[in-house]
Order: structure tokens, then C-alpha cells, then sequence
């Protein structure tokens, strides 16, 4: 199952327009790589999940192609093409390999990371 990181406090990351529409940038929150990604498919939405693919131990998962499995919002990993859900950080294929998730919001034009 996905690991859901306790959230104190939340992390301004970067102004919304800063992310190119169905693609992800990855940040620094408390010292952990995330990976945030803008979705807009109809209203406009971010979620943000671990940045290190724990299939190949890489720092990639921001760079991977956002789409969608069924009813699933997810991200391809640009290494082995594992699937991992933005809602849940659950990898599809081996749900074992799941990374965590964090909440993610816009506010006043301002993507930020719960941490």
C-alpha cells in the first residue's frame, strides 16, 4: 500500500505557471526529493509524490509522463515505466515499490507542499 508522510507545516515551491501543464518539477521539502506535478485536465490541480523511483533507486519520477490508467491520474517512470497513481504514490505494477505521497495546493497563484 502507499505510505502517507505525517504533515505539519506546508512549503511554498514555486508559482503555478512556473509548471508547464501535465508535467512535474522536483523539489526540496525538509531535505526529501519530492516530485510536484501541475494536471490540468479540466480544473487545475497538483499533487506531489517521493522524486526517487524505488525501482531503479534514480531521482527521475519528475521527469516521467503524466497520464492516466483507467480512472488513475499517473506518472510513468522514464526508467522502467512503472506507474505511479499522483493521488496515492501506489506503483501500479508492484504496489510494494510505492513511494510516499504528500499533499500539494495552489493559493494565491503559489504551488505548496505540505512537509
Amino acid at each position: 500500500m502507499h505510505r502517507d508522510i505525517e504533515l505539519q507545516t506546508w512549503t511554498a515551491i514555486c508559482p503555478i505557471d512556473d509548471i508547464v501543464p501535465d508535467t512535474g518539477v522536483c523539489a526540496l521539502v525538509n531535505g526529501k526529493q519530492v516530485a510536484v506535478f501541475r494536471v490540468a485536465s479540466g480544473e487545475q490541480r497538483v499533487f506531489a509524490i517521493g522524486n526517487v523511483d524505488p525501482n531503479s533507486g534514480a531521482s527521475v519520477l519528475a521527469r516521467g509522463l503524466v497520464g492516466s490508467v483507467g480512472e488513475r491520474i499517473v506518472v510513468a517512470s522514464p526508467i522502467y515505466k512503472h506507474h505511479f497513481d499522483l493521488a496515492t504514490g501506489e506503483c501500479l505494477e508492484a504496489p510494494e515499490h510505492s513511494v510516499p505521497r504528500y499533499r500539494a495546493r495552489i493559493e494565491g497563484g503559489t504551488v505548496w507542499v505540505g512537509a
